[in-house]
């Protein structure tokens, strides 16, 4: 299978809370992330379909971070792969 990813992968585990009408508000923890997205470890059963919207905003930190809309773009048996995203276009 050849890798389409546009950007390097970086691991990193952090708890970020998504939240979507489906499920309300809920912390998941990161495996990876990258400029164009992240990957979150996650029930993919749980949570909405690819192609859906979530919200998401990094916990624990000083300050409290911005909310960044993402898209479901991929589900493995792990978890979900996120995009940022700038529009719902």
């Amino acid at each position: 299978m050849k890798n389409r990813r546009e950007h390097s992968r970086l691991p990193l585990s952090i708890d970020v809370k998504i939240s979507h009408p489906l499920f309300g508000e809920k912390v998941v923890t990161t495996k990876n992330f990258s400029e164009g997205g992240l990957f979150i470890l996650a029930e993919p059963s749980e949570l909405p379909p690819v192609g859906e919207f979530v919200d998401g905003q990094v916990q624990g930190m000083a300050d409290e971070a911005p909310i960044v809309r993402m898209k479901i773009v991929r589900m493995e048996g792990d978890g979900l792969g996120l995009q940022y995203v700038v529009s719902e276009d």
